[in-house]
């Protein structure tokens, strides 16, 4: 039972005054049977007031809206929480019985929203290799840690290399990218082979062997099975997500699950700095308001060349590329 201290800063500068922002907000844990949040603060610049509501997917979300003209935008969210682990499935009824039951519920709310997979260019040729990899008597449970084992090997972890837009075709021709590139796939698998299958966003939190992702924002995605429930299954480590992940939201994608988004009105320049901290909560917490910055990374093309250049993380781009896309300009 680890209780872990989770640091996440978004921090907006404008080049000039911007008014009227209207921002949503997931960063509230989950809070379930294996999963406590201990202590929450939440700071915003501004100090102003946050609404909060329950979305489709169950999801605690926030709304604030800044309206004074200003130059900074900071959300600062700092939390502890505790998780426990979840018994895994014992997977004794028959196969057959089992995608039995996965094929009534096509038609029934949530599920349905689960199951049905977006179309895309290279639908087939997943579906085919997922049907591939699936043995005749294999359960929902066997099948799903197969396909996650599956992207584990066959995709490599290279930050920088694709955006939260990214589609599943770049990705599937990349053969590469990060945790929700990969949480992406995998969900689109089960959903293809009949499995209902959700993204989640959260956090990694560290342990003695190291994992992929850790101290950072992370995805994954979640499996559903008869007579279980939610099976959590991280492709970026070949793992099944338990108590050292902490989960913040479900969805059907990365759109449904975004920590931070909102609009503003000023067609202003901007910077946008991101900082995650994670530790036990035995270990010092540093409170000190760094941020990450771009790094050189490695961009493989689709031919297979890699060359180098310099880009920003997918968060970050997907964040500025909100504000540059919806922004309203000032009259």
């Amino acid at each position: 039972m680890p209780i872990f201290k989770i640091k996440h800063i978004t921090n907006y500068k404008y080049e000039l005054p911007v008014r009227d922002s209207a921002n949503q907000i997931i960063l509230f844990p989950i809070k379930d049977d294996y999963q406590k949040v201990i202590k929450h603060d939440l700071n915003i610049s501004g100090s102003p007031e946050i609404e909060i509501f329950i979305d489709y997917y169950g999801n605690e979300v926030g709304t604030f809206t800044q309206n004074e003209p200003h130059t900074q935008l900071k959300i600062f969210s700092k939390v502890s929480v505790e998780t426990f682990a979840k018994p895994l499935p014992q997977d004794d009824m028959f196969s057959s019985e089992q995608w039995n039951s996965l094929n009534a519920l096509k038609y029934e709310v949530p599920y349905i929203d689960y199951l049905r997979q977006e179309s895309f260019e290279g639908i087939i040729q997943l579906k085919e290799t997922a049907l591939n990899i699936k043995q005749q008597e294999d359960t929902p449970y066997q099948t799903a840690i197969k396909y996650c084992s599956d992207v584990f090997s066959n995709f490599e972890y290279i930050k920088g290399v694709t955006a939260v837009d990214t589609t599943i075709d770049e990705i599937l021709k990349l053969r590469a990218g990060v945790c929700q590139d990969f949480a992406h796939v995998l969900t689109a698998m089960l959903r293809l082979t009949g499995i209902p299958a959700r993204y989640v966003s959260g956090y990694i939190c560290p342990n003695r062997d190291g994992m992929r992702g850790e101290g950072a924002t992370h995805a994954w995605a979640e499996a559903y099975l008869p007579e279980y429930g939610w099976l959590g299954l991280d492709p970026t480590n070949n793992c099944i997500a338990n108590e050292n992940h902490v989960r913040l939201a479900v969805g059907r994608n990365f759109t449904d699950c975004s920590p931070v988004k909102g609009v503003y009105k000023g067609g202003f320049e901007h910077i946008m700095e991101v900082n995650v901290s994670v530790g036990y909560n035995d270990e010092d917490f540093n409170d000190n308001e760094t941020y990450f910055q771009p790094k050189e990374v490695n961009y493989p093309k689709p031919s297979g060349t890699i060359t180098t250049t310099r880009t920003k993380n997918s968060y970050q781009q997907y964040m500025e590329a909100i504000h540059q896309q919806q922004q309203q300009q000032q009259q």
